[in-house]
């Protein structure tokens, strides 16, 4: 018998994607791993799959529940491989173990397609306590939960493997059992059957004997005609237990003896707690401790409000820092002289690149978006108890439990195999809980080490979440376009603000023979960090609006343009006519209406969004309706995917009509939803997703719906104004002048 095992992982899809290795599995590794687990779901087939006796299947999921429905689906992709009876499949999260780092993550985005090359460090990974390309190929500290990875990743590289090496360990027990080849053997609704007698066995009767066969290195995987689960509507597994209350967040957690803590943090970025007088609540009700961080204050009580009336009965004096001065103004001004320099940075070329502009017709226009807030439903906390023998145990939600257990154990300084950390369901995340977003958890530990031996909930209030997030950022673009004939551009420029290095996402769907590209960094003291579809969020809404823009000056249709540009993409010309067809877009519109469409192809997914509107005299805009079409090779769960693209358009259409971050005398201004409004339900527009499916890989679903939404959007209120919005969000009092001077 071996006695390491070897876990290989792949797609194997109808792409035809490799098989790429991951892991050995010793013996020993999978006996470990089952101790972490509830005993009575059975063991351990593989490293995500138990299966108990009384044939409960547990699939054992490497994310985080934020919201997505990734449980189900990820179940779903891995029941199908296994052959399970899906009315005995439950899921459950990963412990923050090293034993459970999802090696899958690591080689579907590390690794080229022949499994061999390291690419770069996506974005949503680069907070992870192992940055380097080696030590996440390692998986060390990976249970991310981010760039729409869970199902075009994990289910792939992961789940499916799983599944089916496991069917065919249990196929193996039944074999040994009956003194029978394998291939005598088929199975079906969690039961292994001899096809020519009948006689069959439950998985449960199997389990225990096919945890002593080790996982194929290269299981047999269905082909996508075989599929009885995967691609069906199935009911969500989490929806249940947060409709009847039972599913328990972060800020749900409640110990015995529990403490809260209610935190006012340095309103300006880099700022520093000078004094506080703890006179004014001397004699408060319920007040055990006053804890002074570098940078903030933290009210300990027996309970929050009484935390909270105190916290504001005190009136704490804080060094502002060097930052004092910055607004907004300064930075968009800052953006705008960097995007002027003449010293951007290259990019990228393509044909005859800048000089094919020549002295020919040209289309000039900057665009700008704004700072963003994640605006989380649930807001920042995180419980922990901080032990006189240097231990430490801590409940929240976050993006990422293994990383998140690494970096508390760095914030309190112990060891990692001193912190135990229980990671529990987020009411929203959107970027806002992945690795390097992590004050609260900082706030948190630091707070329970001035309090030890008791457990403390530290709460962000809904004020100190949004003046002290890592906001989506304030970038800017700039593009340059030599028109043709026909009015199709010919040469095509874009120069782009970052905080970083450059965007592949600047680049462009469209058939333009000569391209360039350049970028300017610009920084400011304003945190950032990744938000609901990251980059493609700013370049989607620069480059689709710029390309309407293109269309009205050559007087084409905007459909008709961008079907022009797209004859060398039949998938993205599908979706595009699949969204146009169901939109209606040719149907005629009263007056001060108007449709604009948009595509973005981001994390594998094409989606096209057709935006209708109507703009009253007074500047205000009515969304009444958005057609949807994506792509996103095959939607695991097609009720779950249209929730996500739903969801994620609600989220753009929210940044795009009211959601600015304004930044004066070095302090976030924004402090709740009264003044960082958000989409409501009686605003919301009839919305409709249709999915083209195709033989692509398999694309992610939580990010791609929100890009398409701004440019669409503005698109449509030129359609129905004739007047053009190039920054964000949309200016009513532009539209309400407009529509006055007509």
């Amino acid at each position: 018998m071996t006695t390491r095992r070897r876990f290989l992982l792949g797609g194997a899809t109808a792409a035809g994607a490799l098989l790429v290795g991951y892991a050995l599995w010793p013996d020993r590794r999978l006996a470990r791993a089952n101790r972490l687990l509830t005993e009575s779901a059975g063991p351990l087939l593989t490293n995500w799959i138990q299966v108990a006796a009384d044939d409960i299947v547990t699939i054992v999921i490497p994310h985080c529940d934020i919201g997505t429905g990734s449980f189900t689906a990820l179940s779903q992709m891995a029941a199908e491989e296994l052959d399970a009876d899906w009315r005995h499949v439950r899921a459950v999260a990963a412990p923050a173990n090293p034993l459970f780092a999802n090696g899958a993550l690591a080689e579907g985005f590390l690794l080229d397609e022949r499994g061999m090359t390291l690419r770069s460090i996506p974005v949503f990974l680069q907070g992870a306590a192992a940055t380097t390309a080696r030590g996440i190929a390692r998986f060390m500290n990976l249970q991310t939960t981010g760039g729409s990875s869970a199902v075009s990743i994990t289910g792939v590289y992961g789940m499916r493997i799983a599944g089916a090496a496991a069917r065919e360990m249990l196929i193996k027990a039944a074999a040994a059992r009956m003194n029978s080849p394998v291939a005598a053997f088929h199975t079906a609704s969690s039961r292994v059957i001899h096809s020519s007698s009948g006689r069959g066995f439950s998985y449960g009767e199997l389990a225990a004997t096919a945890a002593h066969y080790p996982p194929s290195a290269r299981p047999t995987l269905k082909a996508r005609g075989q599929y009885q689960l995967v691609g069906k509507p199935i009911k969500r597994l989490d929806v249940p237990m947060k409709v009847d209350g039972v599913m328990r967040y972060g800020i749900d957690v409640a110990l015995p003896g529990m403490l809260y803590g209610a935190i006012r943090i340095s309103p300006t970025f880099g700022g520093t707690l000078h004094s506080v007088d703890e006179a004014p609540i001397a004699q408060h009700r319920g007040v055990k401790q006053v804890v002074r961080l570098a940078d903030a204050v933290v009210v300990v009580a027996d309970r929050y409000w009484r935390a909270r009336a105190a916290l504001d009965a005190l009136h704490p004096i804080f060094d502002p820092g060097l930052h004092s001065e910055l607004s907004s103004k300064a930075i968009h001004d800052q953006h705008r002289a960097a995007i002027s320099s003449g010293e951007l940075k290259h990019d990228t070329s393509i044909g005859a690149g800048a000089e094919a502009l020549g002295s020919g017709p040209t289309v000039e226009n900057t665009y700008s978006v704004p700072y963003l807030a994640h605006a989380t439903m649930e807001p920042m906390s995180a419980t922990v108890i901080a032990r006189t023998d240097q231990s430490l145990e801590v409940w929240a939600g976050t993006q990422d439990g293994l990383a998140a257990r690494a970096f508390c154990a760095k914030a309190a300084k112990v060891p990692r195999d001193k912190v135990t950390f229980h990671l529990l369901p987020s009411g929203g995340g959107f970027g806002r809980r992945l690795p390097g977003q992590w004050n609260f958890l900082t706030y948190a530990v630091k707070t329970a080490q001035a309090v030890p031996g008791v457990p403390v909930k530290l709460l962000f209030s809904r004020e100190q979440d949004m003046q002290h997030d890592f906001y989506r950022p304030k970038v800017m673009s700039r593009f340059k376009a030599r028109i043709g004939p026909g009015g199709l551009p010919e040469a095509w420029v874009n120069d782009y603000t970052t905080g970083g290095g450059g965007n592949s996402e600047a680049h462009i769907l469209y058939d333009v023979p000569n391209q360039a590209y350049g970028f300017a960094k610009v920084t400011a003291a304003v945190p950032t960090g990744p938000w609901r579809g990251v980059e493609s969020t700013w370049h989607g809404f620069f480059i689709e609006s710029f390309i309407d823009e293109l269309a009205h000056a050559a007087r084409r249709d905007p459909l008709e343009y961008r079907r022009a540009l797209l004859q060398k993409k039949p998938r993205h010309l599908a979706t595009l006519e699949l969204a146009a067809q169901r939109a209606g877009w040719n149907a005629p519109l009263e007056p001060r209406c108007g449709r604009g469409i948009a595509i973005v192809e981001c994390f594998g997914t094409i989606v096209v969004q057709v935006v209708e509107v109507s703009v009253s005299d007074g500047g205000e805009v009515k969304v009444r309706r958005v057609t949807a079409a994506a792509d996103c090779g095959m939607a695991i769960n097609p009720d779950g995917f249209k929730a996500q693209i739903e969801g994620a358009i609600i989220f753009g259409l929210s940044a795009a009509l009211h959601g600015e971050i304004t930044i004066e005398q070095g302090a976030v201004v924004q402090s709740n939803f009264p003044d960082y409004r958000m989409l409501q339900l009686a605003d919301c527009p009839a919305i409709e997703v249709h999915i083209h499916e195709s033989d692509a890989r398999l694309g992610g679903g939580g990010e791609p719906g929100t890009p398409p939404a701004a440019p669409a959007l503005v698109n449509a209120i030129y359609a129905a104004t004739g007047i053009r919005l190039r920054d964000l969000p949309i200016d009513t009092g532009v539209l309400k002048a407009g529509a006055a001077s007509r």
